[in-house]
């Protein structure tokens, strides 16, 4: 497994989840692909900590659907298997246009600011090819309505279920994902508005725009 470059230590308190975090975010944005074997002796000199939080990290990996693990072999990076990414972009749909119908017509001035200052952020880094800075932008538009509606259920099967499809997303905004920026407009201009049924159809269409298959980004 070729360990990236000039990666700096996170320090020996790392928490668990900045752990999890950061392998996470390794195979979402490409560093790890799929295929590759993981080793946790490798992964743990990169990150500077011992080997327990990089185990700990690879189990809840495969709980994500991230990873394979066969039992006494190895640890590889999952394939992008279109059913399980289908289905888990079904369950993010469904659980977003649950958190915006809630919360349409509740957010603060400050939080709508916050969405279309993303939302530009977003178009901005898609017209530049930023994949990494576009998919940190999209998930701020959708994290705002979510954290304000307060539902750790609710957020749990997002931390679940979100890496997978986000690893499918980057494909696509790797394509064209400017249609995007449109339907966040209208998502915000619709939670502004209070239109919580018309909201929450948005954000659930929003969702299924995204590819399920390699195949169909090309």
């Amino acid at each position: 497994m070729p360990i990236p470059p000039g990666s700096p230590a996170v320090g020996r308190l790392l928490l668990r989840d900045d752990v999890y975090r950061r392998l996470r975010d390794a195979i979402v944005d490409g560093t790890f692909r799929p295929g590759e074997q993981l080793k946790d002796g490798e992964l743990a000199e990169w990150l500077g900590v011992s080997r327990t939080p990089v185990r700990e990290a690879l189990l809840r990996l495969g709980g994500s659907g991230l990873v394979v693990t066969l039992p006494g072999r190895s640890t590889r990076v999952s394939a992008i298997d279109t059913p399980s990414v289908r289905d888990a972009r079904d369950v993010i749909a469904a659980m977003h246009a649950l958190a915006v119908r809630q919360t349409a017509g509740r957010l603060g001035d400050d939080d709508l600011d916050r969405m279309r200052d993303a939302n530009r952020r977003f178009a901005g880094a898609l017209d530049s090819g930023d994949l990494a800075a576009a998919l940190d932008a999209d998930e701020e538009v959708h994290r705002i309505p979510v954290a304000a509606l307060g539902n750790h259920a609710l957020e749990a099967v997002l931390e679940q279920f979100d890496p997978l499809v986000r690893r499918a997303e980057r494909l696509r905004f790797s394509a064209d994902g400017h249609a995007s920026v449109e339907l966040h407009s209208r998502l915000i201009d619709l939670i502004a508005a209070g239109d919580a049924e018309q909201a929450a159809s948005v954000a659930f269409d929003i969702w299924h725009t995204l590819p399920t298959d390699e195949r169909e980004t090309g």
